[in-house]
């Protein structure tokens, strides 16, 4: 039989897993499995939501993440990396991201985020200030293919924020914020 300590070991231990990001490896290696994954998300979201790949087109940039999120009771936290794309310079911005929150809520869930910035004075304040806050509330039960997920999309001003959910189980109600910021050592 499972203690409440026991669990709660599990959890944080399936948790540092999951937010570990790319590993070792050399620069190069780690911006390309970020790359792979970015790519992977995309083709996710246009098989989906096929008009998201024209609105990620005429956009100035976009940004893919990877976030790993534990809920315990009523604190929240994950950890997670992505890339932002300028499409006007083609540059790639590697970037690396925090949460914490408070609120209502048990599980562990891997999740995907996808921001289209419709201006490029949005795409900058994020890449140079990359401070989010908002509140979050979702069912997960996934694995690979199977189970099901609340999926979200979200406007803040410029940005178009898509979420989904690629394997975990959770249940939340939170206020939470994320902090990104630039990867000194991938840029």
């Amino acid at each position: 039989m499972f203690s409440i300590k026991k669990l709660l070991s599990l959890v944080l231990s399936l948790t540092l897993v999951a937010c570990a990001s790319m590993g070792d490896g050399s620069k190069a290696e780690q911006q390309q499995e970020i790359l792979t994954m970015k790519d992977t998300v995309l083709n996710q979201l246009f098989a989906n939501k096929p008009d998201t790949r024209s609105q990620i087109n005429s956009a100035a940039g976009y940004a893919v993440f990877s976030n790993a999120n534990i809920n315990l009771i009523f604190m929240a936290a994950g950890t997670g990396y992505g890339v932002v794309k300028s499409n006007n310079s083609a540059k790639y911005t590697y970037m690396n991201m925090a949460e914490g929150g408070i609120g209502l809520g048990l599980g562990v869930k891997d999740y995907r985020i996808v921001m289209v910035f419709h201006t490029a004075q949005a795409m900058n304040d994020f890449v140079n200030q990359g401070w989010s806050f908002g509140g979050n509330v979702d069912a997960a039960a996934k694995a690979g293919n199977k189970g099901g997920s609340v999926e979200g999309e979200m406007y803040y001003g410029d940005v178009t924020v898509y979420t989904f959910t690629e394997s975990g189980l959770a249940l939340q109600a939170t206020i939470k914020g994320t902090k990104f910021w630039q990867d000194s050592k991938l840029n």
